[in-house]
């Protein structure tokens, strides 16, 4: 099982082009798993996290319902946004500058065979990040991500997820809110949930800007101990 994570930063990029290069290297990996399994061949699956960071963008999930984005496409454009539907599971989302956005592409058979357990890592790694900042965040029932203020009438949303599975290959992954414009969020339903607020970890600290180069290092701290994993630059 090789449990070595190839992780690249690719900095801002288009949304399209992002996702065609994760489809790339998620069909890579089922691939060479198809022939692992044909030839009876033993060859390792690579695995990769991708850092991005993308302009103006909403992306509504496979279940999602359009009617959840707010926007005409002349409001889209007005804003410079752009909009795609794309094969993740989950609703509506919104990705933008300010924003870290990771993409774990793993062939979870190098790791553990459980989709569940896969999504819970995920907020975990996110938990853990905002613990270190004194935030305590946790799972709202039945809504995948990460919130602020779970139970409460001031419960917030700050970190996104949602995934595409298939042959234990992943693919998308998580949105933390981090130096993000909010006001973003106004023109969606977020994740399909109505009454809800999301937030930032730079609203939630109180302050003009929060090291994005140092959260993503938490992330990986605690992404790496979850999955007893090894990062290659």
């Amino acid at each position: 099982m090789n449990k070595t994570i190839q992780l690249q930063d690719l900095g801002n990029k288009d949304y399209k082009e992002t996702w065609e290069y994760q489809e790339e290297l998620f069909k890579g990996i089922v691939d060479l798993k198809i022939r692992n399994r044909r030839e009876e061949l033993e060859l390792p699956t690579p695995n990769y996290f991708l850092f991005v960071e993308h302009p103006h963008v909403y992306t509504l999930g496979k279940s999602g319902d359009l009617s959840n984005l707010l926007l005409s496409e002349k409001q889209l454009e007005a804003k410079g946004a752009t909009f795609y539907k794309i094969n993740r599971g989950g609703d509506i989302t919104y990705h933008g500058p300010g924003q870290i956005v990771g993409y774990p592409i793993l062939d979870l058979e190098n790791f553990f065979t459980d989709i569940h357990k896969y999504l819970r890592f995920l907020e975990q790694a996110i938990i853990l990040t905002l613990k270190e900042y004194g935030l305590e965040s946790g799972r709202s029932e039945g809504e995948t991500g990460v919130w602020l203020g779970v139970g409460t009438p001031f419960a917030r949303k700050i970190c996104a997820m949602g995934v595409r599975a298939s042959r234990w290959v992943t693919m998308h992954g998580f949105a933390l809110n981090v130096n993000a414009d909010l006001g973003y969020f106004d023109n969606i339903i977020p994740c399909g949930i109505r009454g809800k607020a999301v937030t930032s970890l730079q609203v939630e600290l109180g302050v003009e800007k929060v090291n994005e180069e140092e959260v993503k290092e938490k992330i990986l701290k605690h992404f790496k101990d979850l999955f007893n994993a090894k990062f290659q630059f």
